[in-house]
């Protein structure tokens, strides 16, 4: 089965690409972003008393609080629909991992190096990296940590999660898929879903952590698409859903206007928020 999913992957990508390799595959995860290294670097604030989240492509988003805190999830900053020319964070505060293929992981170790990060994810997939062991915060679901204004809480997903550090090797058992709730003193209350179909746990992710905005994959094939993501938006009782994880590869058919009419037919009070990739959404 994994080796049916990375062929049918890398197989998706050499159609948009025309390309035999793949980018952000395993061998390029390793390879720090160019530039010098900048640990301690200071972030750009977000808009006072806001925050700014930018989308950059398929699931990887950065997000900036009101109190300084910089956050990246599953920075695949090098997919094929990630903004050409936009520059890679030089300060991270935290880089969150839902699981462990390549589309998520990213550039996650080059931007660690890059800017001293710690990098949160599930136990088994932190211990794969081989991360300083300062940055490296393996946890489970259950689990909450405070990142200046920002508290995390990682929740569950329905997905296979496995780790590939080189393309030659056999892939690594990479613990359970995660998704994040990521709450904001005084801001909005952002849940990650990672990849994932819906389930009913969602119902006690709205209960219990209330989140405001859902940022959902709606493409198909390896997560929900459109239908079943406005069943999980129903079940997480948000008001925002922003979608994600679609258009990248062919596979990937869902779209944002299908997600609407699903919504649509359940007259839920979710309404589809379209980030545009790159630019910096005030929330």
């Amino acid at each position: 089965m994994r080796t049916k999913l990375v062929a049918v992957l890398a197989g998706a990508l050499v159609a948009i690409a025309g390309t035999a390799g793949a980018q952000g595959t395993p061998a390029a995860q390793g390879t720090p972003a160019q530039g010098k290294p900048a640990a301690g670097a200071k972030a750009p604030a977000a808009a006072k008393g806001k925050t700014e989240v930018t989308w950059w492509g398929h699931a990887a988003f950065v997000v900036r609080t009101p109190g300084g805190a910089t956050i990246a999830i599953d920075p695949w900053l090098t997919n094929p629909k990630a903004p050409q020319g936009a520059a890679q964070p030089e300060a991270l505060d935290a880089i969150l991992l839902t699981h462990g293929h390549f589309d998520h992981v990213g550039e996650a170790k080059a931007l660690a190096q890059k800017t001293g990060a710690k990098v949160f994810g599930s136990f088994e997939l932190i211990n794969l990296l081989g991360l300083p062991e300062a940055q490296a915060v393996g946890g489970n679901v259950g689990g909450t940590f405070k990142v200046k204004d920002a508290t995390i809480h990682l929740v569950e997903a329905v997905h296979s999660s496995s780790y590939q550090a080189d393309p030659k090797a056999p892939a690594q058992y990479a613990g359970s898929a995660l998704g994040y709730v990521v709450a904001i003193d005084g801001g909005p209350t952002l849940y990650h879903a990672g990849d994932t179909g819906p389930f009913e746990g969602m119902s006690l992710i709205a209960t219990q952590f209330k989140p405001t905005v859902a940022m959902l994959p709606i493409g198909g094939h390896f997560t929900m698409g459109p239908a079943e993501a406005a069943q999980a938006a129903r079940l997480l009782k948000v008001q925002s859903v922003v979608p994600m994880h679609y258009g990248t590869f062919p596979l990937l058919q869902g779209n944002p206007d299908a997600l609407r009419g699903e919504l649509k037919k359940l007259r839920g009070p979710a309404k589809v928020v379209d980030f545009e990739i790159g630019k910096p959404t005030a929330l």
